[in-house]
């Protein structure tokens, strides 16, 4: 417990105002034991992912979708392949024969391979595709939309996703 002494400003050492922090991003599940068909609606713009059983909302995760150039697609899809472990086979590393990355974030359709390197697939575990190359999966979210157009989410929030989505789930992605 930190103490104060009786009228000490409430707010870190340092900072000038009294302004509160920033409310950080919440993820909740709060599915179980909740019927009704599930259904995924993201928008782009709030960067957040809603999970609804049947019209009940029962969780909600801040994503980080595509950035300038990868625009994340939006309109109406469906869920059509899942894979617990899934690796990139067009975004990752050049890596060495020790592993050591040579060159990071390539496109392996135009970053040319250096010689003795091979290609290292972006991690993307819980993958649901809804598109093409579109899909949800766990991964870093810094706040603004910065993936090649997948949708990342937090790991734990990915996981249970993935476990409470079986195939064909509508998806709705908004601007």
């Amino acid at each position: 417990m930190v103490r104060r002494k009786a009228g000490a400003p409430w707010w870190p050492f340092g900072r000038r105002s009294a302004e509160p922090e920033p409310e950080p991003e919440v993820s909740y599940w709060r599915g179980e034991g909740v019927s009704g068909r599930p259904r995924i609606e993201i928008a782009l713009g709030e960067q957040k992912l809603r999970y609804y059983k049947g019209d009940q909302l029962v969780g909600e995760s801040p994503v980080s979708t595509g950035r300038e150039g990868f625009q994340t697609v939006v309109g109406r899809f469906a869920i059509c392949e899942k894979d617990l472990d899934h690796e990139s086979s067009l975004f990752g590393d050049y890596v060495d024969a020790e592993g050591k990355v040579v060159q990071g974030d390539v496109d392996a359709r135009k970053d040319p391979r250096p010689a003795g390197t091979r290609f290292d697939g972006a991690d993307m575990r819980w993958f649901m595709r809804i598109t093409g190359a579109t899909g949800m999966h766990a991964g870093y979210l810094p706040g603004f939309p910065a993936s090649h157009g997948c949708i990342r989410l937090p790991a734990e929030m990915a996981e249970i996703f993935f476990r409470e989505t079986p195939m064909g789930t509508p998806v709705v992605i908004l601007p």
